[in-house]
C-alpha cells in the first residue's frame, strides 16, 4: 500500500473516513487502473493516484453520481446501457473505437463535474475540471496502446442492472410472483379503463390547467430529416447538434400537458433546495426537463426526445395509502423515425412505475418472449401525428397517471407557457447556505420521495419501490427485467416500419 502515500495533486486533503475508504478499496482496484497506480511514469502514476483519491472523497462525501455507470479499471470512463451496446462495433473498427472511448470519457467529465462541485468545501471542491480532462486523457493515451486492455472494454462497459437480485431470492420471487402479476393485470385494466373514460368524452369533475411549450421556432419534418440524414456519417449515426438545434428539435415534438388540478399539488415546476432534507417543487414557473437519448434498432441509431414534469407530491387518498409521498411527476418519451414522424411513444413516472406505450401505424408490438414478464403495455393506440400537430396529454388529479394522449393542431399559444430547464442541473442544485447538491443520493435515489409501498412490494427486487430516482436507474417491470433507458426496448418490443419519405 505504500503507493498510496506517494505525492498527490495539490487541493485534495483527505480526512481519516477517505483514507478508510482507499484502504477498502485497495482490494477491488483493478486492472489496468492498479497497474497505472505503480506505473514508471509519473504523470500516469500521479494520474492514477488522483482518481483514487478523488473517487474516495467523493464516496465519503456522498457525493457519487449514478447516471452513468464505472467502468471497473477505467476511472476515466463511465458507460450507458446504450454506450454499452456499441461495443462489439467498436471492438472491430479503430475509428469507431476511438469515437466509443471518447463517448465514455465525456461521460465520465459531466458526471465529475457535478460530483467535485457538491463536494463539501475544502475537501476537493477547489480542484478544477481540467484536472479531470487531463488525467483522463493521459490514461486513455496508456491503455490504448495495450490490446490486451482494449479488448476487455466491451465487457467491463456493461451496465448492471438495476435490480437487486438477493431480494427476489428472499422474498421467493417465483411465487410472490403470482399474486403480484394479479396486481398488475388490475392496473392495466384500471388504466385502459381511464383511456376509454377520457376518450368517450366525459366530462372531467376537475378544473383542468393547460401547459404549452414555449414560444419557439419548430423544424418541419423536412428540416428534421436533414438533421438525421447528416447523422449517418458520424460515429455510430448520433446527431452532432449544436445547442440551438437540438433546443428547436425538443421545441418541435414537445407535447401539450393538461392537467387536472384540485390542489398546489398538481402545480408543476422546477426542482429546488430550501430548507427540508428533500428537493421541492417550486410552482411559480412551470417547467418541463428535456433530454435527449438514443436507441438501437438493427443497426440504426434512432433518436429519442424526453420530456419530465415535475410536482410537488402525490397526496394520500386515504389513511394508509401506500403510494403517497413526497415528488411525482409524468416522463413522456418520442422515438423519432428517420423521416421525421413520431414512431413510438412511452411514458412512466419518475419512479419508473407505470410504464405504458402508446405506438403509432408505424410502431408493431411483438409478442413477450417469456409468458407473464411485464413485456408490452399499450392502453390505447395512437394515430398518426401528422406535420404541424402536436401530442397533447391529459393528467389525473392528484396521482398524475396519464388518461389519455391525443394529437390537435398546433395550440401552443393556449395556456400556461412552460420553460425548458436543463435536466442535468438536477445533478448539482445550489443549496441555500452555498454549495450545491445533488437532487438524487449516493444510492440514485430521490431522498425524501420513499413510499409504503417498498415493505410491501420488495421480493419483486426493485430497490425502493415508488422512490423517484436518477436517470439510468428506472427498473420499470416488477415481472420479469426491463429499464425504461434499455438501448435494445424498442428493437425487442416492436417491429417498426421506417419508411424514409419525407411529406
Amino acid at each position: 500500500m505504500l503507493f498510496l502515500w506517494q505525492r498527490r495533486p495539490r487541493g485534495l486533503r483527505l480526512s481519516s473516513a477517505v483514507l478508510l475508504l482507499m484502504l477498502g478499496a485497495c482490494a477491488t482496484v483493478q486492472q489496468p487502473h492498479m497497474a497505472h497506480l505503480q506505473a514508471a511514469d509519473a504523470e500516469v502514476r500521479e494520474c492514477a493516484q488522483w482518481f483514487l483519491d478523488t473517487d474516495a472523497a467523493v464516496a465519503a462525501a456522498g457525493v457519487r453520481d449514478h447516471e452513468a455507470a464505472r467502468v471497473p479499471g477505467f476511472p476515466y470512463l463511465r458507460s450507458t446501457r446504450f454506450l454499452a451496446g456499441l461495443g462489439a462495433e467498436a471492438a472491430v473498427d479503430d475509428k469507431l473505437r476511438s469515437a466509443w472511448l471518447e463517448l465514455m470519457r465525456a461521460a465520465d467529465l459531466r458526471a465529475r463535474d457535478a460530483e467535485l462541485r457538491n463536494l463539501p468545501t475544502g475537501t476537493a471542491s477547489n480542484v478544477p475540471l481540467a484536472m479531470v480532462q487531463r488525467c483522463g486523457e493521459t490514461l486513455l493515451r496508456k491503455d490504448r496502446d495495450d490490446p490486451i486492455v482494449i479488448a476487455a472494454l466491451p465487457e467491463r462497459a456493461r451496465v448492471p442492472d438495476a435490480y437487486e437480485d438477493w431480494q427476489r431470492v428472499a422474498g421467493l420471487y417465483a411465487l410472490t410472483r403470482i399474486p403480484f402479476g394479479s396486481g398488475v393485470a388490475q392496473w392495466h385494466d384500471e388504466a385502459r379503463a381511464m383511456f376509454e373514460r377520457s376518450r368517450s368524452g366525459a366530462a372531467t369533475a376537475h378544473p383542468v390547467e393547460r401547459y404549452v411549450p414555449p414560444a419557439a421556432s419548430r423544424y418541419t419534418r423536412r428540416q428534421v430529416a436533414q438533421l438525421l440524414a447528416q447523422a449517418a456519417t458520424a460515429p455510430f449515426g448520433l446527431p452532432q447538434l449544436s445547442a440551438a438545434e437540438e433546443a428547436r428539435l425538443f421545441s418541435t415534438y414537445a407535447p401539450v400537458f393538461e392537467v387536472e388540478t384540485t390542489g398546489a399539488y398538481d402545480r408543476p415546476g422546477a426542482l429546488q433546495w430550501r430548507s427540508e432534507e428533500h428537493p421541492t417543487v417550486n410552482p411559480v414557473q412551470p417547467v418541463v426537463y428535456p433530454r435527449m437519448t438514443y436507441a438501437h434498432y438493427r443497426g440504426r441509431t434512432l433518436v429519442q426526445l424526453v420530456y419530465t414534469m415535475w410536482f410537488g407530491e402525490r397526496p394520500a387518498d386515504h389513511a394508509v395509502d401506500i403510494l403517497a409521498g413526497k415528488l411525482d411527476g409524468l416522463v413522456w418519451r418520442v422515438t423519432v423515425g428517420p423521416d421525421g414522424r413520431p414512431l413510438l411513444f412511452d411514458t412512466m413516472h419518475p419512479c419508473g412505475c407505470f410504464h405504458m406505450f402508446l405506438p403509432t401505424p408505424a410502431a408493431k408490438a411483438l409478442p413477450a418472449p417469456e409468458p407473464g414478464d411485464e413485456w408490452v403495455f399499450i392502453p390505447a393506440t395512437f394515430p398518426q401525428v401528422k406535420e404541424g400537430q402536436r401530442v397533447r396529454l391529459r393528467l389525473a388529479t392528484r396521482s398524475h397517471y396519464l388518461v389519455d394522449a391525443s394529437v390537435e393542431a398546433d395550440g401552443s399559444g393556449t395556456g400556461h407557457a412552460y420553460d425548458f430547464l436543463d435536466e442535468a442541473q438536477l445533478r448539482s442544485l445550489p443549496l441555500p447556505e452555498g454549495g450545491f447538491r445533488s437532487i438524487y443520493g449516493p444510492d440514485a435515489l430521490v431522498p425524501g420521495s420513499e413510499r409504503l409501498e417498498r415493505f410491501l412490494f420488495w421480493p419483486m427486487g426493485i430497490p425502493s419501490a415508488g422512490a423517484m430516482r436518477q436517470w439510468g436507474n428506472h427498473a420499470t417491470a416488477f415481472l420479469g427485467k426491463r429499464h425504461f433507458d434499455d438501448a435494445d426496448l424498442v428493437e425487442q418490443r416492436f417491429r417498426l416500419n421506417l419508411n424514409l419519405k419525407v411529406d
